[in-house]
């Protein structure tokens, strides 16, 4: 991976803060559902998601800089620095300054100390790189100090977003779609899931370090459909009715989530009114909501002389102010 501090184009010297605003920034600009057409969009998102990992973790950043590990998180081998001048050739008998890493399930351990140098002591190092720096056992170097490098870490959690239908969302739906890291996975989309609520996958974030990986959080939403509104569990139907038909009353076909049904609308007065349909609504955990049908009278588009010498009959002879109580 290229440098965290490159990816995220800020300086070494950048505080938290500094690091926080780059991410968000470039969170919203490299995100996925942002460049649909770029095939790279994911690879993008995770590595720009693996840069800040590492750069807000204050450890980590520190281990970086120091260059004990690299972009990746993982343990750089950093070899022996000797000093002192050798009484020999090669510097046989001379005492050594040496730093040794050893990976166990702590996470990873550097080590450092001095003891003489030469093949003789060579035998020491080894055995204290491949697992014995912890014992006290002939020929230990004295001096040995052990520093915890990168204790166990949980991995970052990730966020992506999933669009469904309403159909989707009422009946419910297994949804396959890839994540900011570039895996594809199913989401189970359970019935009478509603707009904006949010689905968890453990274990589908960034890996961590010595710890379990983070989780991917699915804000779910539901598009629009031309003819039903949500409130909540409850979905809302505006029907169109004809000026007879609100006069007079009829009976009508009405659409719903589960197929049309028939409705009774009865003679009166009213040009909206609103009739509830229970139980043709979303489910949710207090069961399913309901469906309401309001009707709005809708005239010709042609213009009918007869219909208009009506009303200035009824204009003379019925007048009536609606917005009276306004």
């Amino acid at each position: 991976m290229r440098d965290p501090y490159e990816i995220l184009g800020v300086q070494k010297s950048a505080s938290p803060d500094d690091i926080k605003r780059a991410y968000r920034r470039l969170a919203k600009k490299l995100h996925p559902d942002a460049n649909k057409r770029d095939a790279r969009a994911s690879a993008k998102f995770a590595e720009l998601n693996s840069a800040y990992e590492l750069l807000s973790d204050d450890k980590k950043r520190r281990a970086f800089d120091r260059g004990e590990i690299d972009a990746e998180g993982k343990p750089r081998f950093r070899g022996f620095e000797t000093a002192g001048a050798g009484r020999g050739p090669g510097g046989f008998g001379r005492e050594a300054n040496f730093e040794t890493f050893t990976w166990g399930p702590e996470g990873f351990r550097r080590s450092s100390g001095r003891g003489a140098g030469g093949f003789g002591r060579f035998e020491d190092v080894l055995s204290q790189m491949f697992g014995a720096a912890g014992s006290r056992g002939p020929g230990r170097s004295a001096g040995v100090e052990a520093e915890d490098f990168d204790a166990i870490h949980r991995g970052q959690d990730i966020a992506a977003a999933l669009t469904i239908t309403l159909e989707e969302a009422a009946k419910g739906v297994t949804k396959r779609m890839r994540l900011p890291t570039g895996k594809d996975v199913e989401v189970k989309i359970p019935a009478g899931l509603t707009d904006g609520q949010q689905i968890r996958l453990k274990g589908q974030g960034l890996p961590g370090h010595g710890g379990p990986a983070g989780d991917a959080l699915i804000s779910v939403t539901i598009a629009p459909h031309p003819l039903f509104k949500t409130e909540g569990a409850n979905l809302r139907l505006e029907l169109p009715i004809t000026l007879y038909e609100a006069v007079l009353g009829t009976n009508l076909r009405v659409p719903t989530l589960g197929g049309a049904v028939e409705l009774a609308i009865p003679p009166g007065p009213g040009a909206s009114r609103t009739f509830r349909l229970k139980g043709k609504g979303l489910s949710n955990r207090a069961g399913r909501g309901d469906l309401l049908v309001t009707t709005r009278i809708v005239l010709p588009d042609r213009k009918e002389p007869e219909l208009e010498q009506l009303m200035q009959r009824w204009r003379e002879s019925k007048p009536y102010d609606p917005r009276r109580s306004q």
